[in-house]
């Protein structure tokens, strides 16, 4: 585990990297949050999503706490879960001279993935025989299952929030699934509830046809039981 010294100087170091706005910063929650892309000096993408007084309040932190934090526990207990995510590099957070917070958080690139809306834009139906889809939606739907039983909701499943990579041909086709943007994540008491309100957002704001929203849904209640019954 770094020092408080080593991670400062982490943080200086990732605080001065300078590289292409993919998401340019928004003003909002009191503060700005926009994400970079790095290069790490051995040819490998970074992604850094730096935030200043970008907080968020909560019964355990009254007085406001990055929210890069907040998603940085959601990463680390989507690890645990087994829920594919990006890979943290760092991740951190400090007050500024003026008693502002400033906060990180530098994942690896998700080499060969693209968003479900791209996907699906670029042609994945008809480049695709229909087993690929399947494959596609079945490993979407067990990490979505693996997420809602750890109790853990979304909160913004978009298209643009799952990342999909197909790699070999017909029947020794792969498809990985992998989640991104958990800022806004928490967790629920009830996983039920969870589930229903993220298979909800993602039925509403994706480009999955309402087929395949049925198999998904197929897939979902074989790996999680009747959390969803009555979607669709």
């Amino acid at each position: 585990m770094a020092t408080a010294q080593e991670q400062a100087a982490q943080f200086d170091f990732y605080w001065q990297q300078q590289g292409e706005w993919v998401e340019a910063p928004n003003q909002r929650r009191g503060g700005e949050s926009g994400v970079q892309r790095l290069d790490d000096g051995n040819g490998h993408l970074l992604y850094a999503k730096r935030q200043v007084g970008h907080i968020y309040r909560s019964f355990l932190h009254p007085f406001g706490r990055p929210t890069v934090l907040r998603e940085l526990d959601a990463l680390h207990s989507f690890e645990q879960l087994g829920v594919r995510v990006p890979r943290i590099v760092f991740a951190g957070a400090e007050r500024d001279a003026d008693h502002q917070w400033r906060a990180l958080l530098v994942s690896e690139a998700l080499e060969g993935f693209v968003d479900l809306e791209t996907w699906y834009a670029e042609g994945a139906l008809q480049r695709y025989p229909e087993p690929v889809h399947q494959l596609m939606l079945k490993d979407l739907a067990e990490n979505l299952a693996r997420m809602h039983l750890g109790h853990w909701q979304h909160g913004c499943l978009y298209g643009k929030h799952v990342f999909v990579k197909v790699s070999g041909h017909d029947d020794a086709a792969r498809v990985e699934v992998a989640l991104l943007d958990l800022e806004k994540c928490r967790r629920r008491i009830r996983c039920q509830r969870a589930a229903y309100n993220d298979l909800r957002q993602l039925q509403r704001h994706s480009s999955i046809s309402q087929a395949h929203f049925q198999t998904l849904l197929y897939f979902y209640q074989t790996a999680f039981g009747s959390a969803v019954k009555g979607l669709g």
